[in-house]
């Protein structure tokens, strides 16, 4: 089985349990923080890859760490059941197919725009309005800077890509001109 259908089993199970308890959110930004100290610490992520180290040795690390960070009992329960069933390692993707799980279940669509410059923040309201429109769903929108582009914006929503960049209407102007 993929790595990606692992990963939304997982995520569908905990969305299951963390939206029931009320507690997605917090749960979501506690994972994101594992994620985090398993990014930032490459011995430790060596540690819970390693298969000759025994799960025993990896539950008193991982006890540990839960002991210093404190998250709340559902996190603790899901990074145990990780550990046990060797999927620490691959959090980074589970907690990718959460955030879609938990974005799909409240009719919420992700976007990520890439434009020249900072958006003011009416801009941001207007282009959430308008993806909303085309979509017929709530939009999150992440915002991304690349001068590259010059002017304009590219919006990705899935694997939609809306180009509206200076950039890209250069490149179709000289694709027509070059015949």
């Amino acid at each position: 089985m993929s790595v990606q259908a692992v990963a939304r089993r997982y995520a569908t199970a905990l969305a299951d349990v963390s939206i029931q308890r009320g507690e997605a959110r917090e749960v979501r930004q506690e994972l994101l923080a594992w994620e985090d100290i398993l990014r930032t610490n490459p011995n430790l992520r060596d540690v819970f890859a390693n298969p000759t180290i025994a799960l025993d040795q990896k539950r008193k690390v991982l006890n540990k760490l839960l002991e210093i960070t404190r998250p709340r009992p559902t996190t603790v329960n899901f990074l145990k059941v990780l550990l046990q069933n060797q999927r620490l390692t691959e959090l980074e993707e589970i907690n990718r197919k959460f955030a879609q799980v938990l974005d799909d279940r409240a009719g919420v669509i992700a976007a990520r725009v890439t434009t020249a410059r900072s958006v003011p923040v009416a801009t941001q309201q207007t282009l959430e309005a308008k993806l909303h429109q085309v979509t017929g769903k709530k939009v999150r929108i992440d915002y991304d800077t690349d001068p590259d582009l010059i002017g304009g914006l590219v919006a990705r929503i899935g694997s939609t890509i809306f180009d509206g960049s200076v950039r890209n209407q250069l490149q179709q102007m000289k694709e027509k001109m070059a015949g």
